[in-house]
């Protein structure tokens, strides 16, 4: 894994005290069980491996998720069930919003 990663338990220096209740969600959300596949939602959130069908929406969640419009979904809706679609967009959203704090936490324990 790379160091920002979803999975990288490696803190910055800069004490976050909310850091075991938010990988209790992250592993919840990418181990636990659901519709899709853990191995899809560990990909999507470490954006690696991602199928190609899904690699435009990954893509745009982890870059500019304010980007994502009804049209992205509606392609997928054929191949994926809404549940499916739900549990891939969070796990890509938390792994973006992962990847931002811990470069935020990195930054502030540099600084």
């Amino acid at each position: 894994m790379t160091s920002d990663s979803p999975q990288n338990t490696n803190m910055p220096a800069t004490s976050d005290p909310y850091a075991p209740l938010r990988e209790k969600v992250l592993q919840r959300v990418l181990e636990g069980t659901g519709e899709s596949d853990p191995s899809l939602r560990q990909a999507v959130a470490e954006r690696t491996g991602v199928p190609a069908d899904l690699r435009a929406l990954v893509e745009k969640i982890h870059d500019h998720a304010y980007k994502v419009t009804d049209e992205d979904i509606a392609r997928l809706q054929p191949t994926y069930s809404d549940d499916q679609l739900f549990e891939i967009i969070v796990s890509a959203s938390l792994g973006a919003s992962r990847r931002r704090l811990m470069a935020g936490l990195k930054a502030l324990g540099d600084a």
